[in-house]
């Protein structure tokens, strides 16, 4: 009892079962023994910052400091401590302090210094102090290694002030080293005071955009953005000429370049005009001005017919009709092109024909069977016609076979989420809850690995001075759980937690129903699932004890521990508490998906029957601000009202 060494022990082993409030207690009375113990002080300063107890970080990362004041990590990540906790005066001072305490400046190559400076800056920008910001951006400039970073923040900075020259020339000299990134064009109009709404800024933008695709011919966004502001006869010049640009160089992502553009209807009617005139013409003199383009060649001709297929197939302009003739001209012109049949099985989807568009697209996939893409996504229409068996020899072309589980445990092992949704949804589809469940909670086991990731980042990231990046990391991984993914898996595995609630016979699909039978017949049936229980608790007895014969080698261990004991998910599907079970998946949808009005209409559903009416309210309430016409919402507030007044009664 009086050992630090057994308390700290005694917190490592709470901590690796991630029982992490515990662990800090044995941590705390380690250093009630032991007061200056670095190693149990980094210990549970870590602990403290991935339970995101900021107040117990700072306390510890000080005790860190005043012990060790020579190590300048510690010195930034008490200044990161602050930070996290909101107090950015406080931060800042730390790095300042620590600066004038070095007797001599570090070398030039120093990056735990270059990336320091450049976060004690950010935490200036950040306390609103623009000015004082951008003075010190301009001290350190010459000798930071991210020029990238300085320049970007620099140019914003500036435009934040209202020092629209100096933010012209900086976003210019930033368009210098890219001009492909649409931001630094962003920022480029807002210095020039051009804006998109204002008729009269609209040719001046032209002519903006105009004199960056002059000095680049190869360059896309200078020609692709001007597309979005521009209208009428000006944007048809444009747009023929972006076209023609695109399809005559025979790219394939012309069209998913411009769809976004569809969402004005008469940019849409202008693009069809276009390129049905490429396609009618043999000379393509749809164009604008009426020039033609001389003798269409093969990749043209396949380009137009490409580009229309696609058209035609997209949502916001189908004929699924007429996509299918244009395709399936091109699959006669290139019978071999897997980009073809590929769009032929996704018009075949569109057109509810899920059978049919697997089978095609499994063609494709023989067409070039090297081709990773290709087989994935052919995975993903044979698992959206319940084609589960088939989908996993599809996607065992590509994965380690030998691992535990085999293909479907490599996928587990790669978090191969898309696939574990796919499978976990048409499982769901079959009415096989028990194998959907198993893959919805693998995906919420993978975000539960994600978080517990971030524990080695916490030191690692200081040790290393990366710090502007740890510090996204911590604000990504506060919303981790509202990544659709999640959101998707767990909207799904709460519905079939709801229909075990209201019918719990689903936990046994293949038990009769002994009530409905005579006491004759009802004791041999019990005694018929007696004997069948007993035989299935035996060969699951076998089974471990050859399993456990099995592992004499390292290898053999790791597949003992790696073995899993529930491949069908009869134990999630056996839950005396289903409405407790989805609270894993509730809770952080609820929290994070704030902005999801199916995942608000599912909270209802479950509080509604758990008796938790305020709660219930609360989610019609957010689900109403979200979409006051959902009439789910309508006929919940009826439900909501008879429950209450059954209860009163």
């Amino acid at each position: 009892m009086k050992s630090h060494i057994c308390w700290h022990v005694y917190g490592l082993l709470w901590r690796s079962v991630k029982n992490y409030e515990e662990a800090i207690k044995a941590y705390k009375f380690a250093l009630r023994i032991e007061p200056g113990s670095l190693n149990i002080l980094r210990d549970l300063a870590l602990l403290q910052c991935q339970i995101r107890d900021f107040d117990g970080y700072i306390e510890s990362r000080r005790k860190m400091m005043q012990e060790r004041p020579q190590l300048r990590q510690n010195w930034t990540a008490l200044a990161v401590a602050f930070h996290l906790a909101g107090n950015l005066t406080e931060a800042e001072n730390i790095l300042k302090t620590y600066e004038e305490t070095l007797k001599q400046p570090p070398s030039k190559g120093d990056i735990e210094h270059s990336e320091a400076v450049l976060y004690k800056n950010t935490i200036i920008a950040e306390s609103g102090d623009t000015e004082r910001a951008l003075k010190h951006l301009d001290e350190v400039i010459k000798s930071n290694l991210d020029r990238t970073a300085v320049y970007e923040l620099r140019a914003k900075y500036l435009l934040d002030l209202g020092r629209n020259e100096e933010a012209e020339q900086a976003y210019r000299k930033l368009l210098e080293r890219n001009s492909e990134y649409r931001a630094y064009f962003d920022g480029l109009e807002k210095a020039l005071g051009l804006s998109r709404d204002n008729t009269a800024d609209i040719e001046k933008l032209s002519e903006l955009y105009q004199s960056y695709a002059e000095k680049n011919s190869r360059n896309d966004a200078s020609r692709r953005v001007p597309l979005d502001f521009l209208s009428g006869d000006a944007f048809k010049t444009a747009a023929d000429s972006y076209l023609r640009w695109k399809l005559n160089k025979g790219v394939p992502s012309t069209f998913p370049n411009i769809k976004a553009l569809y969402a004005d209807a008469e940019k849409k009617t202008i693009v069809e005009e276009l390129v049905l005139g490429y396609e009618s013409e043999k000379t393509a003199n749809g164009s604008a001005k009426g020039e033609t383009n001389g003798d269409k060649t093969d990749r043209f001709e396949q380009s137009v017919l490409y580009f229309l297929a696609q058209h035609y197939n997209y949502v916001l302009s189908r004929d699924l009709k007429k996509a299918n003739e244009y395709i399936d001209r091109l699959i006669e012109l290139d019978p071999k092109s897997v980009d073809y049949h590929q769009t032929k099985a996704r018009i075949q989807k569109h057109a509810g024909d899920v059978q049919t568009a697997a089978e095609t697209i499994n063609h494709a996939r023989e067409l070039d069977e090297r081709d990773r893409y290709i087989n994935t996504k052919c995975a993903k229409y044979q698992l959206r016609a319940n084609e589960n068996e088939k989908a996993l020899a599809t996607m065992s072309k590509f994965t380690r076979n030998e691992a535990v589980g085999g293909p479907l445990g490599d996928l587990h092992d790669m978090q191969c989420m898309w696939y574990l949704i796919e499978d976990g949804e048409a499982y769901a589809r079959q009415q096989k809850y028990g194998l959907a469940l198993k893959r919805f909670t693998a995906i919420a086991d993978i975000f539960d690995v994600w978080y517990e990731d971030q524990f080695d980042f916490h030191s690692f990231s200081l040790r290393k001075g990366q710090i502007r990046a740890y510090m996204d990391m911590i604000k990504w991984e506060d919303h981790l759980r509202n990544h659709p993914f999640f959101t998707r898996a767990a909207i799904n595995a709460v519905k079939i937690y709801l229909k075990l609630a209201d019918d719990p016979k689903l936990a046994n699909p293949n038990e009769l129903d002994l009530s409905k039978l005579d006491p004759t017949e009802r004791k041999k049936a019990e005694k018929k699932a007696k004997k069948e229980r007993e035989k299935k608790e035996k060969e699951e007895a076998e089974r471990k004890a050859a399993a456990a014969a099995k592992a004499t080698a390292k290898a053999d261990d790791e597949d003992k521990k790696k073995e899993d004991t529930d491949p069908t998910g009869e134990k999630l599907l056996q839950t005396k508490e289903p409405l407790e079970a989805a609270q894993r998946f509730l809770k952080p949808m609820l929290e994070l998906s704030t902005q999801i009005v199916e995942a608000q209409n599912i909270g209802f559903e479950v509080y509604l029957r758990s008796q938790k009416y305020l709660l219930a309210l609360k989610c019609l309430q957010a689900a109403r601000e979200l979409d006051s016409e959902n009439p789910k919402a309508h006929e919940q507030s009826v439900r909501l009202r008879q429950a209450r007044k059954s209860q009163s009664r």
